[in-house]
């Protein structure tokens, strides 16, 4: 099973106006990041209900503060890209967090794709 992640950052909270601790002012600081991480296992597949064949896929989501005590290295709203906010966030989240992230994936695949319990109904 290979299981390629994709990154959702495109919701952000914004500060209209922020002055950090060495005194520098920006405007539209984003200070908070609405993440999703997606996870498709691009060799298991199920059918649908329709005949197709779709990939396995389960996801994580949550929220990710940024520091803004120091906008030094500063990127201006409208030049921000989705993945300065991926670096950011994966950042700000640490390796160890990001690798819990995609473990949580795989093992809600891996359950999808072999479950261990099921959930059924008594009685006709």
């Amino acid at each position: 099973m290979a299981i390629n992640y994709t990154w959702n950052v495109a919701t952000v909270d914004t500060k209209p106006s922020v002055t950090d601790d060495n005194a520098i002012t920006e405007t539209d600081v984003i200070y908070n990041v609405h993440w999703r991480l997606t996870g498709t296992d691009d060799t298991n597949t199920y059918e649908d209900g329709e005949g197709n064949d779709v990939n396995y896929t389960a996801d994580v989501y949550g929220t990710q503060s940024l520091d803004i005590s120091d906008l030094g290295s500063f990127t201006a709203f409208d030049s921000v890209t989705t993945d300065d906010v991926e670096g950011w966030v994966t950042t700000a989240m640490g390796d160890e967090e990001v690798q819990n992230l995609k473990d949580a994936i795989a093992a809600k695949i891996t359950e999808a794709i072999t479950p261990t319990s099921e959930t059924k109904t008594i009685g006709g």
